[in-house]
């Protein structure tokens, strides 16, 4: 029975794919207007680009047609390693407050992360469903939430980093602003979605900056991405990371990029240092021995812009809650722990789930660069090259 059912649940996903595949080339009736306003750089009045390029961001991650890559991910054909179905995880509950420039992290899962600081309570990318995807369709949580919700201590800010469903999650935003009341940042466009949900967001374009206090303030800093909720209103709305300036160091999250033109971590670390950067590691494989894509950086680029960022601590997200691509459940954290031998660097490295972490003061980092080229005969060398 188990069997059938998930044969069910397949074909009624791909019936949902190819509706949304048709509707690119019928009257485009789910299209949305999420943002009007001038011309810019990464902006042509109607849609938002990356102004380093968007070819990487346009092709399916594994090469080949968008039909095909759909129906190898849709029938389990792609030769893809076993998940685990669910992840044990024994959480600690996290403290009410921290105050002066302490600072407290607590991962959540996925790119949800609890950074408190400065008396302040910060919630990245808050997804609690689940399932990551819409109508509760999507890939299933193997991990439950590192914080329930009810014990998630009252929330002052929120940054979303842009529309996709698993890291803008409309119904815990909603629950958010129903129970707390949080300041939620967002980019251009965005607010327009979570609206939807009858919750107020601030959005602004990358390089704007809004102030939370006179030495706190919130930045919308540039990554590599792409950004839709349906088919047909790709680019729409905005993508970006976050630097969130605060005494005795800042705080950047990534959101979901792939690496680019590889400038825009230097152009975040010239706000100020770096004491605790959040960066994807996860979702990078949709081929054998794929190392990245377009979207999505790896360990392996991770550690560049680690480096680049000057960040003294960093912990990885993006990885082990939901199944977004072909890497093996532990592959990510595995591949970084090799790739930070290889570029010796040290301080990023996995939180536990549900585990609240002490972040150390700013302290100045000079690593060299290691050429990627140099880096991945390292991790052959290592036997990186048989993870998969």
């Amino acid at each position: 029975m188990a069997a059938v059912l998930k044969v069910v649940a397949r074909l009624v996903a791909l019936l949902l794919i190819l509706l949304g595949l048709a509707v690119t080339i019928v009257p485009r009736f789910l299209d949305r207007i999420y943002y009007r306003g001038p011309a810019s750089s990464h902006f042509d009045t109607e849609r938002f680009f990356n102004p380093d390029g968007d070819e990487d961001t346009k092709r399916p991650p594994g090469g080949g047609g968008r039909a095909g890559f759909f129906w190898r991910y849709l029938t389990g054909s792609d030769d893809r390693p076993p998940w685990p179905a669910t992840v044990r995880i024994a959480p600690v509950a996290p403290p009410d407050r921290v105050q002066g420039q302490r600072m407290v992290a607590t991962w959540v899962g996925h790119a949800t992360v609890l950074v408190q600081t400065q008396g302040l309570n910060i919630l990245t990318d808050p997804i609690w469903a689940d399932t990551a995807g819409p109508f509760g369709m999507g890939p299933s949580r193997v991990a439950r939430p590192g914080i329930s919700f009810d014990r998630l201590p009252r929330i002052d800010l929120v940054v979303v980093s842009h529309n996709h469903y698993d890291h803008m999650d409309l119904d815990t935003l909603r629950r958010l602003w129903k129970r707390d009341r949080p300041r939620i940042v967002t980019s251009l466009g965005n607010d327009s979605v979570i609206a939807q949900a009858g919750v107020p967001a601030t959005a602004l374009d990358w390089g704007q900056r809004l102030g939370l206090r006179p030495d706190i303030s919130v930045v919308v800093t540039r990554n590599h991405h792409w950004g839709s909720r349906w088919f047909t209103d790709r680019n729409r709305a905005l993508w970006s990371s976050f630097t969130i300036t605060l005494p005795g160091g800042n705080l950047f999250f990534a959101g979901d990029t792939g690496m680019g033109d590889g400038q825009w971590p230097a152009e975040a670390a010239r706000l100020g240092p770096v004491r605790l950067a959040l960066l994807p590691i996860g979702a990078f494989r949709f081929a054998p021995g794929q190392m990245e894509s377009g979207s999505h950086i790896g360990p392996v680029d991770a550690v560049e812009v680690y480096r680049r960022l000057g960040a003294t601590r960093a912990i990885p997200v993006h990885w082990g809650t939901f199944r977004l691509s072909y890497e093996a459940y532990d592959t990510p954290p595995k591949l970084l722990a090799a790739s930070m031998r290889c570029t010796g660097q040290r301080g990023f490295a996995p939180i536990p789930l549900g585990h609240p972490v002490e972040i150390g003061p700013y302290r100045p980092t000079a690593a060299a660069k290691t050429p990627r080229a140099e880096l991945l005969r390292c991790l052959d060398a290592a036997g990186a090259d048989r993870l998969r």
